[in-house]
């Protein structure tokens, strides 16, 4: 899908795991992959050297933000606290309006909805205001985000 609408992949620039595999499958369509990994991390992930655009960074929080400096759109798939981690604070700076750019949760097989019922939760007890759901995405399937991104851009 990347490389078929000529997107590019920017991504922690892990070897291993889900993120592994999405970065190896749009190297191999032939689609952009930048990768951004902190040093500490570079031997322990056995970061992805071979993409297109690799920064090492000197910590987590430089990471993310070379990410999301470079990024057009969040795209969170299933995963663990990292993800979390990088989810809450794109929301976060997106809810103070410190960007416009789309989050998208790939919900497959509805892994982030327990994560949703917990932000209904925040919302429902006030510790958010209910236009906090709108700075989020839900899409069930990779067709579907597909169809959400080109909404989004074209």
């Amino acid at each position: 899908m990347l490389a078929r609408r000529g997107w590019r992949l920017v991504y922690g620039a892990g070897d291993v795991g889900l993120m592994g595999e999405v970065a190896r499958a749009a190297q191999e369509a032939d689609a952009p992959v930048f990768g951004v990994i902190p040093v500490h991390l570079f031997q322990r992930e056995v970061g992805k050297r071979d993409v297109t655009t690799f920064v090492i960074t000197e910590t987590m929080h430089e990471r993310k933000k070379v990410m999301f400096m470079n990024a057009d759109a969040i795209v969170v798939l299933p995963g663990g606290a990292g993800s979390l981690d990088e989810l809450f604070e794109v929301l976060t700076w997106r809810q103070l309006d410190l960007h416009q750019k789309p989050i998208f949760l790939l919900n497959t097989e509805g892994y982030w909805d327990p994560l949703l019922a917990m932000i209904d939760q925040i919302v429902r007890e006030g510790f958010a205001d209910a236009s906090l759901h709108d700075f989020l995405t839900s899409v069930p399937d990779v067709a579907a985000l597909e169809a959400a991104l080109g909404l989004a851009f074209g």
